[in-house]
């Protein structure tokens, strides 16, 4: 199995960087690579792809920016030399986030995760996680998960019909969770879409509970009421 992929970098350097290292991840194709955001947006147009290398900080148009307008995402990897735009990055389910300049050793990595992530979701078994809670690790299907809720370094996994606590932060959830499904609407919340009850600009109702959004996660769930035209 091979993964699709292009890459989109202002920088000729960023971009050559990119080509080098897939070209010695023997499941990665690099279909093309973009130093125009605009010209990699009518490329996706015409030719779906799996994977994003996606820079943040560009003119015009921010990696972040870019990658809030696909209607539908593929997975994506930022690269950037800027540290600060990592949380961002992550609340928008990307599968990693390479710090530039990196290696080949940190670049299949992130690789290997999206691999695992397409793997997970072509199975034809329900998707699902293991959760380490205490000594064990217990299996959890995605269709079972209603929220998370984070609590200091702990996660609450809340599930139909059971809750789990885990040590783990949210943004690492995100890069396990399939876009689109799963969304984060504050900075201690990240919901199951199929498990919304109500929905507002300030806030959802999963079951009994009414779960804030966050100020800065408002433009996320317009985009989710947008999708579900609403």
């Amino acid at each position: 199995m091979t993964i699709s992929a292009i890459a989109i970098d202002d920088e000729p350097d960023g971009i050559e960087l990119i080509r080098i290292l897939a070209e010695k991840v023997p499941f990665i194709e690099l279909k093309a690579t973009f130093t125009n955001a605009f010209t990699a947006l009518a490329y996706l147009r015409q030719n779906p792809v799996d994977l994003l290398f996606l820079d943040i900080n560009m003119p015009d148009i921010t990696g972040i920016e870019f990658a809030k307008s696909l209607p539908h995402a593929p997975m994506m990897i930022f690269t950037t030399a800027y540290a600060e735009y990592a949380v961002e990055g992550f609340e928008l389910n990307a599968i990693d986030y390479l710090l530039k300049p990196f290696a080949l050793a940190r670049f299949m990595k992130a690789c290997n995760k999206a691999m695992d992530h397409k793997l997970a979701h072509q199975s034809g078994a329900d998707p699902f996680l293991f959760v380490k809670t205490g000594y064990a690790d217990e299996k959890v299907n995605l269709a079972d998960i209603r929220y998370l809720e984070a609590d200091g370094n702990y996660i609450t996994y809340v599930l139909h019909d059971r809750r789990l606590l885990s040590r783990q932060s949210l943004a690492d959830i995100l890069t396990l969770l399939p876009a689109g499904e799963f969304i984060r609407v504050h900075r201690s919340y990240i919901i199951a879409v199929s498990a919304i009850r109500t929905i507002s600009r300030s806030e959802v109702r999963i079951d009994e509970t009414i779960i804030p959004v966050g100020v800065s996660y408002e433009a996320v769930v317009a985009q989710l009421r947008a999708r579900l035209k609403l």
